[in-house]
């Protein structure tokens, strides 16, 4: 996809993504049992990503990523490093709650790629965090396990955007076992260091091939203006959680 420079036309693009992902009915059984898309929410023009696995039960009933108890936690670990939800962008890799709460499955995770690549080229961050296992599985697109991987960060292409990756424990794994608030508390604080070093070298896209130039036409009667269109009427669905 063509993607203006300016922060304001990314945001603009981002708003018309979000759009297609409120309509989407690709995944039939979650767009039935869902409340509502869970888009994602933050900065649009942050620097820091974070990637969780798909919307609980409390994120499908209020639209936005990360709240209640995980959540809040989330703020704190991000208050601890300088940091608040207003400064970072928050998404899963699914949009829509699958039921029960049950794992992703692999059509669901195809169905819904587009609409996170999208945020990462829009977005532009130079730091992802995967939260959780599962979440930092489907975006290495590897088996390896996160206590293999958590705190350890690597440069790597997800979709269209090359970012510095860092995997790290989900916020929940602290509310069940309380050692491992400690463990997430300092894969965070490497988080500044990594955005320090700014984006790392991004892959440069074959160009498109230039199409062919129409052959001239004869000389007709120019075609009446068509009618202005109407004005559309204001919608009243909830907005993308932008600041």
């Amino acid at each position: 996809m063509a993607v203006a420079d300016t922060a304001e036309a990314r945001r603009e693009a981002l708003k018309d993504v979000f759009a297609r992902a409120r309509g989407c009915t690709r995944c039939a059984p979650l767009a039935a049992s869902r409340t509502q898309v869970v888009f994602g929410a933050g900065n649009a023009d942050a620097d820091l990503m974070f990637i969780g696995e798909a919307p609980g039960r409390n994120e499908d009933e209020q639209g936005v990523p990360f709240v209640g108890a995980a959540g809040k936690l989330l703020s704190t670990l991000l208050d601890g490093i300088g940091l608040t939800r207003e400064d970072v962008f928050i998404a899963n890799v699914l949009k829509c709650r699958p039921p029960e709460n049950r794992n992703p499955e692999p059509q669901e995770i195809a169905n819904c790629s587009e609409y996170l690549f999208a945020q990462l080229e829009l977005i532009r961050p130079v730091v992802v965090v995967t939260l959780g296992n599962f979440a930092t599985r489907l975006i290495r697109d590897d088996p390896t396990g996160i206590t293999r991987l958590r705190g350890t960060a690597e440069v790597r292409t997800i979709g269209p955007r090359t970012v510095r990756l860092l995997p790290s424990l989900h916020p929940a794994a602290a509310l069940y076992t309380a050692s491992n608030r400690e463990v997430i508390a300092a894969d965070f604080a490497l988080i500044p260091g990594l955005l320090a070093l700014g984006p790392p070298e991004q892959a440069v896209a074959a160009p498109e091939p230039a199409e062919a130039a129409p052959a001239a036409e004869p000389a007709s009667e120019p075609a009446p203006a068509p009618a202005p269109a109407a004005p559309e009427p204001p919608s009243d669905e909830p907005q993308l959680g932008l600041f």
